[in-house]
């Protein structure tokens, strides 16, 4: 089994220390939020959307759109900033979304986002601070 490692590394104590539960939760055991929970779904200002587990800058708000599916949506990320892996879970076959700089879990991108990307990163919003401009 291979194991992979980030730039940004904490022991499993560290993150409990750092996250909420929720975010725990989601970020360190791959889960999801409930949908409509996050009161980012309805943010609207210029700035950018950041790991809450390392701060690293992922999204920014101009390529933020309602999706309709309750959880914060982008066209793509900024570049560098995440990783992707197949994830099997729940009898699907979908696209897992982590933070390339410390692993922490986000969510899922599809392919029924609107142009130019034709993506839909579909990401908790837990998993993300937001930093108005």
């Amino acid at each position: 089994m291979t194991v992979e490692t980030f730039p940004i590394t904490r022991s499993d104590e560290e993150w409990r220390r750092l996250l909420t539960p929720e975010q725990y939760r989601v970020m360190r055991g791959h889960g999801t939020e409930a949908p409509g929970s996050c009161a980012l779904l309805y943010e609207k200002r210029r700035g950018v959307f950041h790991c809450a587990g390392c701060d690293t800058p992922l999204f920014a708000s101009h390529d933020k759109f309602e999706s309709g599916t309750g959880w914060p949506s982008f066209n793509e990320p900024e570049p560098g900033a995440v990783e992707t892996s197949v994830d099997r879970s729940h009898f699907m076959v979908r696209t897992e979304v982590h933070c390339a700089h410390c692993g922490s879990h986000l969510g899922h991108v599809f392919d029924d986002g609107p142009p130019p990307s034709g993506l839909r990163y579909c990401i908790n919003g837990v998993a993300l601070v937001f930093r108005p401009e």
